[in-house]
């Protein structure tokens, strides 16, 4: 199904999709004009071109992303260096739920494709589930 994406604040700009692909890119009123049956969705804020981050080690598998039940103790920003280690020294199993709210974190900031060699499979598997495309540096 065909779906064309705009941005109230960035209307020159829109996104024709065909399930997975993007199928075209350009004006709203070009694309609305040679698709007619393509459902419109409008969104808040504006479009722009997706991030590529190169820091996907380094964010998702050497830095915690506390959950928000662990603010009082842990606070909300992400944990990095030795504190990091310990972290997940002493429950590896927080790797994963850290990955995935690290992704979380990505994604609210535009970033559709990561860099580095991930070697974590939980870390991985947070990256492919979110659908992020992964590259190398």
């Amino acid at each position: 199904m065909l779906t064309l994406h705009v941005a109230e604040h960035s209307p020159e700009a829109a996104v024709l999709v065909d399930g997975p692909v993007v199928a075209a890119v350009g004006p709203y009123e070009d694309l609305a004009a040679a698709h007619p049956s393509a459902r419109g969705r409008r969104w808040p804020g504006i479009l722009t071109p997706g991030l590529l981050n190169p820091y996907g080690p380094e964010l998702l598998e050497a830095t915690y992303h506390p959950d928000p039940r662990e603010a009082d103790r842990l606070g909300t920003e992400p944990i990095g260096g030795e504190r990091a280690r310990r972290l997940f020294r002493t429950d590896p199993s927080r790797l994963g739920a850290s990955a995935r709210r690290g992704v979380q974190r990505m994604l609210a900031h535009g970033t559709v494709a990561i860099a580095g060699d991930l070697r974590a499979r939980p870390v991985l598997d947070a990256v492919r589930r979110a659908g992020l495309a992964s590259a190398q540096r």
